[in-house]
């Protein structure tokens, strides 16, 4: 039995889809011993995979090039599984593909025109040649039954294996690394107009509250100039950086899961998230979540938070038996399943 994996979206230390890809290969290379297993890959990341996963290396590209290289015909494989859409315009005799969410259909004005354009045909296609369709949340498999009227098997994602409650030592050491106050709000992810990172910023500054940025962009020019920017922290820093912060903001306007919260919530972090997309359902009640997505809504959600310690201890107590749920072993079982929905029994 030969079976392949899409995973150009793999990124070293990238996160998002980057984290799926990672962790469900991890685990799926544990429950299928014995089988031909390959992935179809970047260059620079083929040291990602597991050892029993045969790198089917590809140039290091991104954008329409990496679309066009994930449409390149494969050699007959049983089972093809694309993480991210992109299906191979031949070879595979049974194809499965993940939808991770259609924010290119629902938020278009969240991406460049060009991005918009080619990520909406590659959804289609793979809506079209897919036997199976794979998605992580309820509301993304209700989405595509609205929009294309395909059914999609659920499996959810979890935490990544760096999420851990770190000790209060580890909490101090890493605002001493970053030079970090006390008391702060942190937002990590990429700066972007889908994540109100300055609505978040100028509500920390009204309630005098640092607010701490990290990840893509957060250093740069795109930025709100009074936040603290550290840029790209490694995976590392992120336990201690979460359970330190008085609070975890996630201010996303659209979210087909929203990994990022789940993770603050696995380190003990007090999160404050909107209540769009798959949130609720992700995070029920291990987070407080917010809606109407506006200034009044959010700073009363904060500042309640912020007031209240007893209530912030206890909200972080019960984010992390929220999560405690989910893994990335259940992951890859499920998807297992979904498999044999392709008439695959592996």
């Amino acid at each position: 039995m030969n079976v392949c994996f899409g995973a150009l979206a793999l990124r070293p230390n990238g996160a998002g889809v980057s984290t799926y890809e990672r962790e469900l290969l991890t685990e799926l290379a544990k429950l299928l011993p014995g089988l031909h297993l390959s992935a179809i890959i970047q260059a620079d990341a083929a040291a990602e995979l597991p050892a029993v996963i045969r790198p089917e290396v590809r140039p290091v590209t991104s954008g329409a090039r990496r679309a066009l290289s994930g449409l390149a015909p494969v050699r007959t494989f049983d089972l093809f599984h694309s993480l991210d859409v992109d299906l191979p315009l031949t070879g595979p005799k049974a194809t499965v593909a993940t939808v991770h969410d259609l924010s290119v259909f629902d938020v278009p004005w969240a991406f460049s025109r060009y991005r918009t354009l080619g990520e909406r045909a590659l959804l289609r296609r793979a809506m079209r040649r897919a036997d199976v369709l794979v998605t992580v949340s309820d509301f993304t498999a209700e989405r595509i039954s609205q929009k294309f009227g395909r059914h999609a098997i659920v499996v959810p994602l979890a935490p990544a294996r760096w999420t851990r409650v770190p000790s209060a030592d580890e909490c101090a050491a890493v605002r001493a690394k970053y030079d970090l106050p006390e008391r702060f709000l942190i937002q990590v992810g990429s700066v972007e107009p889908r994540k109100s990172v300055q609505m978040i910023a100028d509500i920390a500054r009204q309630l005098d509250v640092p607010m701490v940025l990290a990840g893509a962009g957060s250093d740069g020019p795109q930025a709100p100039n009074h936040a603290v920017g550290l840029g790209f922290v490694c995976a590392d820093d992120l336990p201690a950086l979460y359970r330190a912060a008085a609070v975890v903001t996630y201010a996303s306007l659209y979210e087909g899961f929203g990994l990022p919260p789940v993770e603050a919530m696995a380190c003990g972090g007090a999160v404050v998230a909107s209540d769009v997309g798959a949130l609720a359902d992700v995070c029920g009640d291990g987070a407080i979540l917010v809606g109407p997505h506006d200034v009044a809504a959010w700073t009363g959600a904060l500042r309640s938070l912020l007031a209240d310690q007893p209530g912030n201890d206890e909200l972080r107590d019960r984010a992390v038996t929220v999560v405690s749920k989910l893994s990335w072993a259940a992951t890859a079982a499920e998807t297992l399943s979904a498999y044999c929905t392709a008439g695959i029994s592996l």
